[in-house]
């Protein structure tokens, strides 16, 4: 039998891949044990494509064709670069935890604000002892990717009871051109805690770049927790982010994302909700240009009694754009008296964007309230035609409807400086297009 050896589309062996970076990666001989079989079994299954049901409408080996070598440690011109970033994009009042080309940098972070309110070690801390922090759901060839080369990340641990007095802001930000960074991440909210959590991509100076970053996310019970993830990452760029949540029992989940950059984007999210009584919220809202591309696939795993999730996105697409909705609604067969809605709407600003909506149910119990919807159209005629007449011009009075088209899924953030923050972004996004 004749055997051949993967290549990329430059000709490099899909090992040398591995080989190159292994020298750099942390851990204990356990550990890189756990890194080879991840992979190992990405080596097998290679970049997802679209013969693959969940990857029909992202596939990545025609968008991006190969993965980029390892970054190298930032040097100080690279952390010069990340300090002015973070002026940008740093929101007023949180703690910052900065990670730069996918490792831990504390002289930017607010490690000692944190200490008091928070436990925190960093993945490259956590993985000296057990690699239990890589052993997520690694079928999926982008996450055995990320178990194999995850760099560093965060590891946050929130006490029973603590009430958080500001939120926290993982910044996630590119400084090596042509190069990928891998993170894993991994957030424990106590019982009873009370926390807000920030997540941004950004870029500073750097094109070209891969970003393949993992989220494990446990929600202790009668919590309250709010997710904000804000991707601005640079026109070129490529960011896959698996998240991972477990959520227990009388908890209040708010989680929120918006997409303004990247040239391809894919946020994947299991979410269970696996104590009875809890309010799940998912929102998100995509502005997408140019031939930008993003994906938002989440599966919310309804596994025990009385429990309500909503899913409300919107999607904006101009030029030729697309973007991709996947919700998957699952209810257990002892998920009795599920109340699960999901709502995806696209509005499209040209003739070449293109929308993919795919909203599925499936329900093993026969006691339960679900439903899902998905809509896509243009600006409507009469409501333009209306603004034009009273003076706007016509990009200002897009500019009026894109807002409240969106506004829906930005309203449900709950703190008034973050939901002005987000607002911000999005009208930003609606100046550069004018």
């Amino acid at each position: 039998m004749n055997v051949a050896v993967a290549k990329t589309g430059n000709g490099r062996a899909v090992s040398d891949l591995f080989a190159s970076a292994e020298g750099r990666l942390p851990g204990s001989p356990s550990v890189i044990a756990v890194r080879r079989e991840a992979f190992e079994t990405y080596e097998r299954l290679g970049l997802p494509h679209r013969r693959i049901e969940e990857w029909k409408y992202t596939d990545l080996r025609a968008l991006v064709g190969e993965v980029l070598p390892l970054a190298a440690s930032p040097d100080a011109a690279a952390l010069k670069r990340a300090a002015d970033a973070i002026k940008a994009h740093a929101i007023a009042g949180a703690r910052k935890l900065v990670l730069v080309d996918g490792v831990f940098v504390a002289d930017l972070s607010d490690v000692k604000a944190l200490a008091s309110e928070a436990g925190l070690r960093t993945l490259r801390e956590a993985l000296e002892k057990d690699a239990g922090l890589l052993e997520a759901a690694a079928t999926d060839a982008v996450i055995a990717l990320n178990a194999a080369l995850a760099t560093d990340g965060v590891v946050l641990s929130i006490a029973d009871g603590a009430q958080l007095s500001a939120p926290i802001q993982i910044i996630h930000i590119a400084t090596a051109s042509s190069a990928s960074a891998f993170s894993r991440s991994q957030i424990a909210v106590g019982n009873g805690a009370r926390a807000t959590i920030i997540e941004s991509f950004v870029a500073a100076g750097a094109k070209a770049y891969q970003v393949n970053d993992a989220v494990i996310v446990s929600v202790g019970d009668n919590a309250d927790v709010a997710h904000i993830r804000l991707l601005d990452d640079a026109p070129d760029a490529v960011n896959v982010t698996s998240q991972f949540v477990t959520v227990g029992a009388n908890t209040k989940l708010n989680f929120f994302n918006m997409t303004t950059g990247a040239a391809v984007s894919r946020l994947q999210g299991f979410i269970t909700l696996a104590g009875e009584g809890s309010d799940l919220s998912i929102n998100g809202v995509n502005l997408l240009q140019k031939t930008e591309h993003g994906d938002t696939t989440l599966v919310v795993d309804h596994a025990v009694p009385n429990c309500v999730s909503r899913e409300v996105f919107r999607a904006v697409i101009d030029d030729r754009a697309h973007s991709v909705f996947q919700g998957r609604i699952i209810v257990r067969p002892d998920a009795q008296k599920t109340d699960g809605k999901m709502m995806t709407r696209a509005l499209l600003l040209s003739d070449e964007a293109e929308a993919d909506n795919k909203p599925e149910l499936e329900i093993f119990a026969d006691d339960v309230s679900c439903g899902h919807g998905a809509t896509a159209g243009a600006l409507d005629d009469s409501l333009l035609f209306y603004l034009k007449a009273r003076g706007l011009p016509e990009k200002q009075a897009q500019a009026l409807l894109i807002q409240a088209f969106v506004g829906e899924a930005i309203e449900q953030i709950a703190d008034d400086g973050l939901r002005e923050h987000v607002i911000g972004i999005a009208e930003r996004w609606l100046e550069r297009r004018q």
